[in-house]
């Protein structure tokens, strides 16, 4: 024989190491390449600015809007206390009592009911106000009445005037976050079209040397 055969090789891609494939860096775009676009660059750089801007904007944003909002229901909180007056009232009829007397949600419910009291002119008038279940007509509540003689609510509480305040700054934050996401995307889409323009035009000069005979 002129030789012994070889043994049988797998066909190519099947066994053997496998090529490694590479993710492409997040910092591509800065890196030199002859496929680098120039907007490439400007996407590269529009994304830091931005990260930036926001990252500088955000929380002086959500500095300027708390502290603004704190002032004001400062003196919101400030004008209701001196306003407003704590008067009793009496009802005028029994209010409903509740399924399950003594229970925790029975402590917590309120109703509706209509009540009788003085106004800051000295003039009686009725209104309706919240009260426990089971309470009898004829007993007392006490009631917050405003300067034009309606039954409103107590003034804002220091828990209600940080919860607002903290809501409004955190309003302002996300608003500079969204700002700056709707920025990035609308630029890319600008730079994206723009892309596809000169790739059409890049095309139109092009197209016709493949297609010619030779």
């Amino acid at each position: 024989m002129a030789g012994e055969i070889p043994p049988a090789q797998p066909p190519p891609g099947v066994g053997g190491p496998r090529p490694v494939r590479r993710r492409p860096s997040l910092l591509w775009r800065w890196r030199r390449n002859p496929l680098r676009r120039r907007t490439d660059r400007l996407r590269a750089r529009l994304a830091v600015g931005l990260v930036l801007g926001v990252l500088v904007t955000a929380p002086a944003a959500m500095f300027t809007v708390g502290d603004a909002a704190h002032r004001h229901y400062r003196d919101v909180a400030a004008d209701e206390a001196a306003s407003r007056d704590r008067r009793p009232a009496v009802l005028v009829r029994d209010a409903p009592r509740h399924p399950e007397p003594g229970s925790d949600e029975a402590r917590r419910t309120r109703y509706p009911v209509e009540v009788r009291f003085t106004g800051p002119d000295g003039v009686p008038r009725t209104g309706r106000t919240d009260v426990e279940p089971g309470s009898t007509a004829g007993s007392t509540v006490l009631v917050w009445v405003d300067p034009a003689g309606g039954i409103t609510g107590p003034p804002l509480s220091t828990d209600q005037l940080r919860s607002r305040t903290m809501g409004w700054a955190i309003l302002a934050f996300l608003g500079v976050v969204l700002t700056g996401l709707a920025a990035h995307g609308v630029a890319g889409l600008v730079l994206w079209r723009r892309d596809l323009a000169n790739w059409d035009a890049e095309w139109a000069v092009t197209a016709p040397l493949w297609s010619r005979s030779p």
